[in-house]
């Protein structure tokens, strides 16, 4: 079974630490494996290329490189600000939700 983490693809995240400390980022891939994620425009490296058919000239090209999710924190769609996750369970079906633990308001 896989661990559930605090973030998802699509989230809207602020880095807390590191070289890009305090800029906000959408998530674009969660490496479970390596507890990682990829966020647009964050942890941007230049990647050399070969002449190839998506990019017949080759050259350099800048590309997003993952993070450690222990340095991203989530934001919260109802104030804009970062916040710490918490998991608890909604209706009758006892499924688990995240929720702010700022707000007190659920995460979609």
């Amino acid at each position: 079974m896989q661990k559930k983490l605090h973030i998802k693809k699509g989230d809207t995240v602020f880095v807390n630490a590191g070289e890009n400390k305090g800029r906000q980022g959408r998530v674009l891939e969660v490496i479970r494996k390596s507890d990682r994620a990829i966020v647009e425009g964050i942890n941007l490296v230049s990647k050399h290329t070969k002449p190839n058919a998506k990019s017949p000239q080759g050259g350099i090209i800048k590309k997003e490189a993952s993070v450690h999710i222990s340095n991203l924190n989530l934001v919260d769609p109802s104030t804009g600000k970062p916040t710490r996750i918490g998991r608890r369970s909604a209706g009758k079906e006892e499924r688990l939700v995240r929720y702010s633990k700022k707000s007190g308001e659920e995460i979609k």
